[in-house]
Protein backbone atom coordinates (compact mmCIF):
# COMPACT_ATOMS: atom_id res chain seq x y z
CA UNK A 1 0.00 0.00 0.00
CA UNK A 2 1.63 3.73 -1.12
CA UNK A 3 2.06 5.42 2.26
CA UNK A 4 -0.37 8.59 2.49
CA UNK A 5 1.15 11.82 2.66
CA UNK A 6 0.59 15.13 4.38
CA UNK A 7 1.43 18.45 2.16
CA UNK A 8 1.67 21.81 3.81
CA UNK A 9 -0.09 24.24 1.86
CA UNK A 10 1.03 28.08 1.97
CA UNK A 11 -0.81 30.55 -0.44
CA UNK A 12 1.51 33.28 -0.57
CA UNK A 13 0.55 37.63 -0.93
CA UNK A 14 2.98 40.10 -0.90
CA UNK A 15 5.72 38.72 0.92
CA UNK A 16 3.36 36.78 3.46
CA UNK A 17 1.47 33.08 3.85
CA UNK A 18 -1.95 34.29 3.67
CA UNK A 19 -5.44 32.39 4.44
CA UNK A 20 -9.35 32.42 4.42
CA UNK A 21 -12.51 31.19 3.99
CA UNK A 22 -13.25 30.32 0.11
CA UNK A 23 -10.24 31.85 -1.20
CA UNK A 24 -11.63 35.30 0.00
CA UNK A 25 -11.24 37.70 3.09
CA UNK A 26 -7.45 37.03 3.76
CA UNK A 27 -5.53 37.65 6.32
CA UNK A 28 -1.47 37.31 6.98
CA UNK A 29 -0.42 34.49 9.00
CA UNK A 30 3.32 34.45 8.80
CA UNK A 31 6.92 34.73 7.02
CA UNK A 32 6.78 31.73 4.20
CA UNK A 33 10.15 30.77 4.84
CA UNK A 34 9.76 30.48 8.27
CA UNK A 35 7.04 28.65 8.31
CA UNK A 36 8.37 26.46 5.79
CA UNK A 37 11.34 25.33 8.24
CA UNK A 38 9.08 24.69 10.87
CA UNK A 39 6.54 22.21 9.16
CA UNK A 40 9.62 20.84 7.44
CA UNK A 41 11.48 20.44 11.23
CA UNK A 42 8.14 19.15 12.12
CA UNK A 43 8.15 15.99 9.48
CA UNK A 44 6.15 17.41 6.17
CA UNK A 45 5.87 14.98 3.52
CA UNK A 46 5.72 17.76 0.88
CA UNK A 47 5.11 21.58 0.57
CA UNK A 48 3.04 23.96 -1.67
CA UNK A 49 3.76 27.35 -2.10
CA UNK A 50 0.27 29.01 -3.84
CA UNK A 51 1.07 32.62 -5.45
CA UNK A 52 -2.15 34.14 -4.28
CA UNK A 53 -2.33 37.27 -6.68
CA UNK A 54 -0.67 35.97 -9.54
CA UNK A 55 -3.80 36.46 -11.61
CA UNK A 56 -3.58 40.50 -11.02
CA UNK A 57 -0.01 40.29 -12.53
CA UNK A 58 -0.26 37.92 -15.05
CA UNK A 59 2.87 35.86 -13.16
CA UNK A 60 4.29 33.91 -10.72
CA UNK A 61 6.67 35.79 -8.51
CA UNK A 62 7.40 32.67 -5.84
CA UNK A 63 10.98 32.40 -7.40
CA UNK A 64 12.88 34.35 -4.86
CA UNK A 65 10.94 32.81 -1.88
CA UNK A 66 11.30 29.00 -3.23
CA UNK A 67 15.28 29.84 -3.99
CA UNK A 68 15.58 30.56 0.20
CA UNK A 69 13.30 27.75 0.99
CA UNK A 70 15.09 25.23 -0.94
CA UNK A 71 18.47 26.26 1.34
CA UNK A 72 17.09 24.75 4.78
CA UNK A 73 13.97 22.37 2.90
CA UNK A 74 14.50 19.36 1.54
CA UNK A 75 10.95 17.86 0.58
CA UNK A 76 9.21 18.29 -3.00
CA UNK A 77 7.85 21.46 -3.43
CA UNK A 78 5.34 22.40 -5.37
CA UNK A 79 4.75 25.86 -6.89
CA UNK A 80 1.24 27.29 -8.12
CA UNK A 81 -0.12 30.60 -9.83
CA UNK A 82 0.44 32.00 -12.49
CA UNK A 83 1.57 29.34 -14.51
CA UNK A 84 1.07 30.16 -17.97
CA UNK A 85 4.09 29.66 -20.15
CA UNK A 86 6.81 26.96 -20.85
CA UNK A 87 9.24 28.91 -19.54
CA UNK A 88 7.02 29.97 -16.42
CA UNK A 89 7.95 26.37 -15.46
CA UNK A 90 11.53 26.39 -16.11
CA UNK A 91 11.84 29.31 -14.21
CA UNK A 92 9.87 27.50 -11.03
CA UNK A 93 11.87 24.09 -11.05
CA UNK A 94 15.54 26.65 -11.44
CA UNK A 95 14.39 27.90 -9.08
CA UNK A 96 14.50 24.48 -6.93
CA UNK A 97 10.78 23.35 -7.10
CA UNK A 98 10.00 19.65 -7.86
CA UNK A 99 6.63 20.35 -9.40
CA UNK A 100 4.28 23.34 -11.00
CA UNK A 101 0.58 23.43 -10.07
CA UNK A 102 -1.12 24.08 -13.17
CA UNK A 103 -5.23 25.66 -13.48
CA UNK A 104 -6.16 28.90 -15.16
CA UNK A 105 -3.66 28.05 -17.97
CA UNK A 106 -4.96 24.42 -17.90
CA UNK A 107 -8.47 25.35 -18.61
CA UNK A 108 -7.66 28.27 -21.08
CA UNK A 109 -5.45 25.97 -23.22
CA UNK A 110 -5.49 22.01 -22.52
CA UNK A 111 -2.99 21.29 -24.82
CA UNK A 112 -0.54 23.21 -22.48
CA UNK A 113 -0.73 19.95 -19.89
CA UNK A 114 0.63 17.54 -22.74
CA UNK A 115 2.80 20.17 -24.04
CA UNK A 116 4.56 20.73 -20.10
CA UNK A 117 4.50 16.88 -19.35
CA UNK A 118 6.28 15.96 -22.43
CA UNK A 119 8.77 18.24 -21.90
CA UNK A 120 9.50 17.80 -18.09
CA UNK A 121 7.82 14.54 -17.47
CA UNK A 122 4.23 13.79 -15.79
CA UNK A 123 5.68 13.39 -12.35
CA UNK A 124 6.65 18.00 -12.44
CA UNK A 125 3.09 18.37 -13.54
CA UNK A 126 0.24 18.90 -11.11
CA UNK A 127 -3.31 19.99 -12.42
CA UNK A 128 -4.83 22.60 -9.91
CA UNK A 129 -8.78 22.07 -10.06
CA UNK A 130 -10.86 24.56 -7.93
CA UNK A 131 -14.68 22.87 -7.58
CA UNK A 132 -17.42 24.49 -6.44
CA UNK A 133 -20.88 22.53 -6.11
CA UNK A 134 -23.73 23.37 -8.37
CA UNK A 135 -26.01 20.56 -7.55
CA UNK A 136 -25.92 16.38 -6.33
CA UNK A 137 -22.81 15.04 -7.69
CA UNK A 138 -22.13 17.69 -9.94
CA UNK A 139 -19.19 20.55 -9.26
CA UNK A 140 -18.23 23.55 -11.70
CA UNK A 141 -14.44 24.07 -12.40
CA UNK A 142 -12.75 27.51 -11.50
CA UNK A 143 -10.09 29.89 -12.32
CA UNK A 144 -8.49 33.22 -11.39
CA UNK A 145 -7.54 31.70 -7.50
CA UNK A 146 -11.03 30.76 -7.28
CA UNK A 147 -12.97 34.11 -8.34
CA UNK A 148 -14.26 32.90 -12.27
CA UNK A 149 -16.87 30.51 -13.19
CA UNK A 150 -15.80 28.25 -16.43
CA UNK A 151 -18.55 26.25 -16.80
CA UNK A 152 -16.75 23.41 -16.85
CA UNK A 153 -17.66 20.38 -15.67
CA UNK A 154 -14.84 18.82 -12.71
CA UNK A 155 -15.50 15.69 -13.27
CA UNK A 156 -14.95 15.85 -17.29
CA UNK A 157 -12.11 17.54 -16.37
CA UNK A 158 -10.04 15.58 -14.73
CA UNK A 159 -10.50 12.83 -16.23
CA UNK A 160 -9.00 14.91 -19.21
CA UNK A 161 -6.31 16.32 -17.61
CA UNK A 162 -4.91 12.67 -16.84
CA UNK A 163 -5.35 11.74 -20.58
CA UNK A 164 -3.25 14.94 -21.52
CA UNK A 165 -0.32 13.59 -19.25
CA UNK A 166 -0.61 15.13 -15.52
CA UNK A 167 1.04 13.98 -12.88
CA UNK A 168 -0.88 14.03 -9.94
CA UNK A 169 -4.50 16.43 -9.12
CA UNK A 170 -4.65 18.46 -6.43
CA UNK A 171 -8.74 19.40 -5.96
CA UNK A 172 -9.38 22.23 -3.85
CA UNK A 173 -13.27 22.20 -2.63
CA UNK A 174 -14.06 25.80 -2.77
CA UNK A 175 -17.20 24.80 -0.76
CA UNK A 176 -15.04 23.95 2.22
CA UNK A 177 -11.69 26.11 1.54
CA UNK A 178 -10.55 28.13 5.21
CA UNK A 179 -13.64 26.46 6.91
CA UNK A 180 -12.12 23.96 8.74
CA UNK A 181 -15.24 22.11 8.81
CA UNK A 182 -14.02 18.94 7.13
CA UNK A 183 -13.28 17.39 3.51
CA UNK A 184 -16.22 17.51 0.88
CA UNK A 185 -16.06 13.77 0.91
CA UNK A 186 -18.26 13.41 -1.50
CA UNK A 187 -16.30 15.44 -4.25
CA UNK A 188 -13.59 13.51 -3.84
CA UNK A 189 -15.36 10.28 -4.12
CA UNK A 190 -16.19 10.85 -7.34
CA UNK A 191 -13.02 12.03 -8.60
CA UNK A 192 -10.72 9.27 -7.31
CA UNK A 193 -13.75 6.98 -9.28
CA UNK A 194 -12.69 8.13 -12.70
CA UNK A 195 -9.05 9.26 -12.63
CA UNK A 196 -5.59 6.17 -11.50
CA UNK A 197 -3.64 9.17 -11.14
CA UNK A 198 -2.63 10.05 -7.70
CA UNK A 199 -5.44 12.88 -5.92
CA UNK A 200 -4.27 15.25 -3.48
CA UNK A 201 -7.45 16.94 -0.99
CA UNK A 202 -7.60 20.74 -0.84
CA UNK A 203 -9.89 22.77 1.18
CA UNK A 204 -11.75 22.33 4.69
CA UNK A 205 -9.54 20.50 7.09
CA UNK A 206 -9.66 21.74 10.95
CA UNK A 207 -7.80 19.02 12.36
CA UNK A 208 -6.84 15.16 12.23
CA UNK A 209 -9.90 13.53 12.47
CA UNK A 210 -10.95 15.31 9.33
CA UNK A 211 -8.10 13.50 7.32
CA UNK A 212 -8.58 10.05 8.68
CA UNK A 213 -12.10 10.77 8.28
CA UNK A 214 -11.50 11.29 4.00
CA UNK A 215 -8.58 8.88 3.60
CA UNK A 216 -11.13 6.27 5.21
CA UNK A 217 -14.00 6.96 2.76
CA UNK A 218 -11.95 7.73 0.03
CA UNK A 219 -9.09 6.35 -1.47
CA UNK A 220 -6.97 9.66 -1.74
CA UNK A 221 -3.04 9.79 -1.88
CA UNK A 222 -2.34 12.97 0.28
CA UNK A 223 -4.18 15.76 2.28
CA UNK A 224 -2.96 19.09 1.88
CA UNK A 225 -3.43 21.53 5.34
CA UNK A 226 -3.13 25.21 5.97
CA UNK A 227 -5.06 26.15 8.72
CA UNK A 228 -4.59 23.63 10.47
CA UNK A 229 -1.13 24.09 11.03
CA UNK A 230 -0.78 27.73 10.50
CA UNK A 231 -3.05 28.62 13.19
CA UNK A 232 -1.23 25.90 15.96
CA UNK A 233 -4.21 23.73 16.04
CA UNK A 234 -2.31 20.70 15.68
CA UNK A 235 1.34 20.04 14.80
CA UNK A 236 2.53 18.03 11.72
CA UNK A 237 3.64 15.17 13.92
CA UNK A 238 0.24 14.87 16.30
CA UNK A 239 -1.63 14.58 12.33
CA UNK A 240 0.24 11.59 11.78
CA UNK A 241 0.30 10.13 14.90
CA UNK A 242 -3.55 10.42 14.94
CA UNK A 243 -3.95 8.71 11.57
CA UNK A 244 -1.38 6.08 12.44
CA UNK A 245 -3.31 5.04 15.34
CA UNK A 246 -6.14 4.36 13.20
CA UNK A 247 -3.97 1.90 11.18
CA UNK A 248 -3.63 4.37 8.02
CA UNK A 249 -0.04 4.24 6.62
CA UNK A 250 1.41 7.45 6.55
CA UNK A 251 5.16 8.45 5.74
CA UNK A 252 7.13 8.78 8.93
Amino acid sequence: MIKKRIIARLDIKNEYVIKGIHLEGLRKVGDPNILAKKYYDEGIDEIVFMDAVAAYYDRNSLSHIIEKACEEVFVPITVGGGIRTIDDIKKALNSGADKVAINTKAIENPNFIKEASEIFGSQCIVASVVAKKISDNKWEAYIENGREPTGVDVITWVQKLEELGAGEIMLTSLDKEGTKKGFETELYKEVESVVSIPLIASGGMGNSKDAINLFTKANIDAIATASTIHYNIEDIKSIKNSIIEKDIKVRI
